[in-house]
């Protein structure tokens, strides 16, 4: 069957959108779109490769358990297992389908166990002979980041195991959380500071945990449930997963006591209801409940996908819904230009938090909606991320309601039109002089995924801004303490903090200046790859739209993107400003490393643990002979390193034909290079 062209583009289309989003929720920590809205995106995309799984890719977000690589201060660990994700069930029909699906995979009756999905970060914690060895999170399933430190400072995590029945070695998997309370506390001590404030407690645990400092940690009263082993040896036999959860709570890690045996389907619809009834009462914040087959033995022989167990389902709450008043549509600047309406509303209770504005996307949402001014609305949180009006009460408009207008120019002071282009859907500001633009382009260079400057929040941005002490990000490092110390609730001891974190972020290597910068479309993901293979911003500026799009993670819409950026003439300035200020443009690169170049040209995906490398020195062997490591197998890969208890990976370079390579083999290729065939 011939794919439609049509078809083919949009597929493309929803694998970067997704790529993006995954970016922003598991490495900056702030979601564009609600988790309603990704999961409908997600959902267009596997059914797309369902229908045609020609077109499907191995680094598809279809394909992986979790967020894509990300450069990070924290290093990089393997997993012992694989951690996966969980598939998601949005109905009764849904449950009832993976029931019936699982039922034929074993013989006799199921029983199942369900708890709470917190609304968190997924942790792995690793015990050798009862003592807290790593903490890791979970990052792209393979491998995550080694925040071990951090999780060190939490109270709930035991540093050392209890009990008669403690396993050699215990990796154990679970949710880090905050509670509401803490969350609340949390903001308003942002707010005492002048610090940007959290959007929502998942957010706030996740910005916590990867902390450069671990005393900022200790500091945020995170907590944990632990809700099944990874890798053991030794320890007790058990043969359910209740059983299992009452021996890690007899080790004294801590176990949701809202866990129930349900002895069928009928069971288990009923628990959903009863905790997605009694979702704001638990004092954290949950988004659905899990439900996964009891016995161990049946999940053997279930199995599990690429990305997802079989035996296991999040069953995902419906967004709630409230009904208020729509008082007025307004626009919001973005740092990019994007003009965004949205609803100023009566104050209403939905979702767990108060609710007074909510998001319209762009013009045609609205006019999609036909919600207008005056008009009582239904207002949801969808994915108990981000506020959003569903449409009218149209039995209760009122006569004679007009439909709104988007406006033709900019709600800034300088009135610049509004832009929208042929084939796309937002309007935009075009004035590259927008003050609403420049604010919120510092607010994101400061931003934890971007410079991560501690303490310049959005409303001390603004501050600064509204002072006329900065007009674009170059302006940060020429602020002084004179400056600083006269503004309101800027103290002397602020001031020096502040500037401190200023001069500290000049050292920050090129992928995050690159991400800061931001230039549309380039992604964590992105800026990795271009550090890695030009190595300073100068080169990436230089390098022609043919290189670009040959690249991991980058392809044609960032390419042009790049070179439209670095065009602009305001942008050169900038880049020159950040210069003499001292800002490190520089980053590692695969290729100039090399000090052996047996490996160049040839990329290299290590999955599993190996004996006698960790994943880092690996690399680095790797690295130091010329060649590239990645986290995703394609037809590009040169050679897949098999260790211990490997990942889907082995399977992908298995159906791509990718050779494979044990330790022993791997040992080899480094000391004597590539076998060469006759002619070469």
């Amino acid at each position: 069957m011939q794919v439609p062209a049509s078809t083919s583009a949009r597929a493309s289309e929803l694998r970067d959108l997704l790529r993006y989003h995954d970016e922003h929720y598991f490495g900056n920590d702030s979601p564009e779109i609600a988790d309603a809205e990704y999961d409908l995106l997600a959902a267009e995309l596997e059914a797309i490769e369902a229908e045609y799984p020609e077109i499907a890719t191995p680094d598809s977000p279809t394909q992986r358990p979790g967020s894509g690589s990300a450069p990070s201060v924290f290093s990089e660990v393997s997993h012992l297992q694989p951690m996966f994700s969980l598939d998601k069930a949005f109905s009764r029909d849904d449950l009832e389908a993976w029931g019936t699906r699982i039922a034929k995979l074993v013989p006799g009756d199921i029983t199942f166990v369900g708890e709470p999905k917190l609304d968190g970060l997924a942790i792995s914690l690793i015990y050798e002979n009862g003592k807290l060895l790593r903490a890791a999170t979970r990052g792209n399933g393979e491998s995550g980041e080694d925040v071990t430190a951090n999780v060190q400072t939490i109270a709930a995590v035991p540093n050392q195991l209890v009990g008669s029945d403690i396993p050699s070695l215990l990796e154990v998997r679970g949710e880090i959380f905050m509670s509401n309370d803490s969350f609340d506390d949390l903001n308003k001590r942002q707010t005492a500071a002048g610090d940007r404030l959290f959007m929502n407690p998942r957010n706030a645990a996740a910005g916590s945990l990867r902390q450069i400092d671990s005393a900022i940690t200790a500091g945020r009263n995170l907590s944990i449930y632990c809700y099944q082993p990874g890798a053991v040896i030794g320890g007790p036999i058990v043969s359910t997963h209740k059983k299992t959860l009452e021996w890690l709570s007899s080790l004294g890690l801590p176990v949701n006591p809202q866990v129930e045996v349900l002895v069928d389907l009928e069971a288990v619809f009923d628990f959903c209801l009863r905790v997605e009834a009694q979702r704001h009462d638990l004092g954290y914040e949950i988004d659905g409940a899990v439900v996964k087959v009891d016995n161990l033995a049946q999940r053997d022989e279930m199995g599990h996908t690429s990305r997802a167990p079989r035996w296991a389902v999040a069953y995902k709450f419906p967004p709630e819904e409230k009904i208020t008043v729509l008082r007025k549509i307004m626009v919001s600047i973005g740092r990019t230009g994007r003009a965004t309406p949205f609803a100023v509303l009566d104050p209403v209770f939905v979702g767990g938090s108060t609710v007074g504005v909510a998001t319209l996307h762009n013009e045609d949402e609205v006019a999609r909606r036909d919600v207008r001014p005056g008009d009582s609305v239904t207002v949801r949180k969808a994915g108990d991320v981000i506020p959003e009006v569903v449409g009218p009460v149209l039995a209760k408009r009122k006569r004679g309601a007009r439909k709104w207008k988007f406006p033709t120019a900019c709600p800034c002071d300088l009135a610049q039109p509004l832009v929208r282009l042929e084939g796309e859907s937002d309007h935009r500001c075009v004035s590259s002089d927008c003050p609403m633009q420049r604010e919120q382009k510092v607010i994101y260079f400061a931003s934890r995924g971007g410079m991560d400057i501690e303490g310049l929040g959005e409303e001390r941005v603004r501050q600064l801004v509204n002072a006329e002490l900065i007009q674009d990000v170059g302006d940060l490092y020429a602020l002084t303490f004179d400056q600083l110390v006269g503004l309101d609730r800027m103290g002397e001891i602020s001031s020096r903090n502040l500037l401190a974190a200023i001069e500290a972020s000049k050292a920050t290597e090129l992928p995050r200046v690159l991400v800061a910068l931001g230039i549309r479309h380039v992604g964590r993901i992105a800026a990795r790859s271009l550090a890695r293979n030009f190595g300073h911003l100068d080169r990436v500026a230089l390098a022609t739209t043919e290189i670009l799009v040959d690249l991991d993670g980058i392809g044609a819409v960032i390419a042009e993107s790049l070179k439209a950026w670095f065009a602009v003439p305001t942008n050169g300035a900038l880049i020159e400003k950040l210069r003499l200020a001292g800002v490190n443009f520089e980053g590692v690169t695969v290729e100039v490393a090399a000090a052996d170049p047996t490996l160049a040209g040839i990329t290299f995906v290590l999955t599993g643990a190996l004996e006698n490398y960790t994943r880092e020195s690996a690399e680095a062997e790797i690295v130091s002979r010329g060649g590239k490591v990645t986290n995703s197998v394609s037809k590009k890969t040169g050679y897949v390193v098999v260790g211990d208890n490997p990942g889907s990976k082995r399977d992908k370079a298995e159906k791509l034909d990718v050779t494979l390579l044990d330790e022993e083999g791997f040992g080899r290729l480094l000391l004597e290079g590539p076998l060469q065939t006759e002619g070469d």
